[in-house]
Formats: C-alpha cells, sequence, structure tokens
C-alpha cells in the first residue's frame, strides 16, 4: 500500500492507496490507434520471442531511437509510438510476440515503395525471435480499378469487403507474395484520421491474430497419428484385461497402461498452453471482424466469409486433438482403475486364504502347545512325584509307619492338580493384555 492525496475542495486527504491503481488506469490507453492520413504505406512485423530476449528488443528499439536522435521509450516498457521524421514507429510487446510497425505517408512523388524501404536493414536484421508476420499495407485515397489490384496482388484473386459503413474498400489474399509479405490494399473513400488509424490497428491485428491462431495446427497433425496409435494400443489392452490368467500379466498390463498414461500427459502438458491460445487468438480474429463492419462488394468473398472457411476447421482440428486427448485419459483412468479393482479382488482372495491358513496354523499350534502343556503336566507332576518318595522313604526310616505305596497314589492327583492349575494360572498371566497406564 502507498499514500497518496485526493483534494476535496482544495482539502487534501489522506488514504491508503492500491499499490496498482495509477496501472490500472493507465491499462485501457497503453495501446491507442494511431491517426493516420491518407494516402500512406504500412509496414508491419510480428516475431515470437522468448523471455531472454526481452532486453535484447529493449535494447535495439532504443538503439533505433538514437539513430534518429528520437527520445528512448522508459525502462521496462511494453509499447512505443513515436515520430521519427519521415515514418511514425510502433513498437509493441505482447505476452508471446513482439510487433514493429512502420507507417510512411505517400506524398505521391517518385516511385511507391513500402514503409521498411527507408528503415535500416542492418537493423532490421537484429530483431529478435522467430517471424510469423511479415505484411505490407497501401491505403490510397479514392477507389482502386480491377487492373490496380491484379498488380499489387500479382494476379492472386482477392477476398475483401466495404468496411467502416462503406467509407473503405479492403483487399487481401491472405497469402505471401514474391517479397514474402502478405499484403492489404485500403481504398479510403471518406475515412478521418481517426477512423483510418482505428482500421489500419484492427487489420494489422487480424492478420496478425490470424496467424497465431493456426501456430497450433501443425502440432495437432504432427501429433495426430500418434494419438491415434495410443488409442488402438488402449483399446488392444482393454480387450487383454479378460484374457489375465495371473498376477504376472496384471502387472504387465499395468506397466503399459503407466507408458501410455505418461505420453499422454507429456502430450497433455506440451500442447495445453498452445491450443488454448489458438482459440484465444480465434476469438480475437472474430472480434476484430466484427469491428470493421464488413459489406459485401458484388463478385468477391468476404474476409469473414473465407476465415470462417478456412481458419475454423484449423481451430476445429486444434480442439479435435485436445478433446482426444483428455479422452483418452481418462479412458486409461478408468482402465486403470478396472484393472486396479481386479488386482485388489485377487490380493483380497490371496488375504482370505493366508488367513485361512494362519486359521489352520494357530488351530494346529493350540492343539500342539495343549498337548505340550498335557505333557509338561505328566513330566512335572512324574518329576514332584519321585522327590515325595524320597521323602515317604526318609520318614519310613525315621521309623513312622507309613505305606509308601498308599501314600503316593494319594499324592498323585493333588500333585498333578496343582500343577496343572500353576501351568495354567503361568500361561494366562503371560497372555493378559498389559493395563494402559492412566
Amino acid at each position: 500500500m502507498t499514500e497518496a492525496q485526493l483534494l476535496v475542495e482544495g482539502q487534501a486527504l489522506d488514504l491508503p492507496m492500491y499499490e496498482h491503481r495509477n496501472s490500472l488506469y493507465e491499462e485501457m490507453h497503453t495501446r491507442p490507434s494511431p491517426k493516420v492520413q491518407s494516402p500512406c504505406y504500412v509496414s508491419h512485423l510480428a516475431l515470437i520471442r522468448s523471455e531472454e530476449n526481452a532486453q535484447i528488443e529493449y535494447d535495439l528499439v532504443c538503439s533505433l531511437c538514437r539513430r534518429f536522435s528520437v527520445n528512448p521509450p522508459p525502462a521496462q516498457s511494453s509499447c512505443f509510438y513515436q515520430k521519427f521524421g519521415g515514418f511514425e514507429f510502433r513498437w509493441e510487446r505482447h505476452t508471446e510476440f513482439s510487433t514493429y510497425t512502420f507507417i510512411r505517408a505517400n506524398d505521391g512523388q517518385g516511385e511507391q515503395e513500402f514503409a521498411l524501404t527507408f528503415i535500416p536493414k542492418d537493423w532490421l536484421q537484429k530483431l529478435p525471435g522467430k517471424l510469423v508476420v511479415a505484411l505490407n499495407m497501401k491505403v490510397q485515397k479514392g477507389d482502386y480499378d480491377e487492373a490496380e489490384s491484379q498488380r499489387f496482388f500479382e494476379g492472386q484473386k482477392p477476398v475483401g469487403s466495404k468496411v467502416v459503413n462503406g467509407k473503405a474498400k479492403v483487399l487481401t489474399s491472405f497469402r505471401l507474395h514474391s517479397d514474402g509479405f502478405g499484403r492489404f490494399l485500403v481504398a479510403d473513400m471518406g475515412l478521418n484520421p481517426s477512423q483510418a488509424g482505428r482500421l489500419i490497428q484492427r487489420l494489422l491485428e487480424l492478420e496478425t491474430y490470424r496467424l497465431l491462431a493456426l501456430m497450433g495446427l501443425p502440432i495437432a497433425r504432427s501429433l495426430s497419428s500418434a494419438v491415434s496409435a495410443m488409442e488402438s494400443q488402449l483399446a488392444g489392452l482393454n480387450l487383454k484385461i479378460a484374457e489375465i490368467q495371473n498376477e504376472a500379466d496384471e502387472r504387465d498390463l499395468l506397466v503399459q497402461l503407466s507408458l501410455i498414461a505418461a505420453r499422454i500427459e507429456q502430450f497433455r502438458s506440451d500442447t495445453n498452453y498452445r491450443f488454448s491460445a489458438s482459440n484465444a487468438y480465434h476469438a480475437l480474429v472474430g472480434k476484430r471482424l466484427e469491428q470493421v463492419y464488413e459489406q459485401h462488394i458484388s463478385g468477391t468473398q468476404t474476409m469473414r466469409e473465407f476465415l470462417e472457411r478456412r481458419l475454423t476447421p484449423g481451430i476445429r482440428t486444434c480442439n479435435s486433438l485436445r478433446d482426444r486427448l483428455e479422452d483418452l485419459s481418462r479412458r486409461i483412468h478408468r482402465t486403470t482403475s478396472l484393472l486396479r479393482t481386479r488386482v485388489d479382488v485377487s490380493i483380497e482372495s490371496q488375504n482370505h486364504k493366508l488367513l485361512a491358513s494362519m486359521d489352520r496354523r494357530s488351530s494346529l499350534q493350540l492343539r500342539l502347545q495343549q498337548t505340550v502343556e498335557g505333557l509338561s503336566v505328566v513330566a512335572i507332576g512324574y518329576y514332584l512325584l519321585s522327590l515325595l518318595g524320597y521323602g515317604f522313604d526318609a520318614i519310613q526310616a525315621t521309623g513312622v509307619p507309613i505305606n509308601k505305596a498308599i501314600a503316593s497314589g494319594v499324592a498323585m492327583p493333588i500333585v498333578l492338580g496343582l500343577v496343572y492349575w500353576s501351568v495354567r494360572s503361568h500361561i494366562k498371566e503371560l497372555t493378559k493384555k498389559p493395563k494402559r497406564k492412566k
């Protein structure tokens, strides 16, 4: 929390301030649309970058500012817009990509050239990241004719429409041309500078998000065969569950299921962000198409019609593979649960047999113990009676009239009873549970 002053009728009011309050206010104004005077040329580059290149990118933007004696952007900036004399430069840093846009006025003098013509080539060569979007746009005053559009698009069939309630026309082929750039042709038929700037920005974003949305498609295509193979492998393992004969088969199936599950989780981890981003970019493409307010041009396919026919199936392919991976994960979970249930039942059966065996052993041990107890009583009683015999002999030797045989016979049940009672008492004492201490 930080302290800030609010003025209420000229008096300062000190209140604890949320630390990101200012940035939240500025967030809505970080990427304003340019004000563009027609005619002009626009060049737009979008490069996928890593976080390691963030500082390199910032230093490169600062070096361009120094070349043209322009104040550089503040450190940690994510966007920068500035006029460089002969052109306007716009740099924006997004979550996974950065864009570089150059806008140059067309004064109608000399040979027409795109906006990148006057940008230092050694500077462009140092741009960090991997190029995804390279686009040249021509914005002209007034309508175009068929021959002009044919030359601009090098004979490729364009798609397009009237936009901004008929104040402009837009044509594009959504293809790469001989210079490696995509192209847009915009005919300004009544746009003010703000409207022209917003239209240009939306068209640039449309092309950028269109290509970024399709970045998941090559991944989906490359993984499709591997996912199909795992689906077949899982179906085969499900059939083998009914053919399990022993524990070794169960362990083997569990190992195979674990390997498939590990591969699926790896695929999901590798593709989850890319497929989610593809859907997010696809939604932005639809939003930008809504914002240009397309109207049909007779005999020409609109951009929405073209993209719905070509872009949407690609996104559906990505979603289909994502759904297949999710379904595979659920099926493997169910198969693993089924197999583990079978293993648990097998273990319970083994435990039941083991307990029955232990019961039999306990019964045998009890009988053996009882036999040993009986033999112990007899043996101890025999020795005690032998000792008593010596005592009776000693008594007879002193002259006391006693019949040894009768005395031994009378003493025998008493001795055996005492010995048996003593042995049982000792066993009970040993098996007694210890009392808990309070």
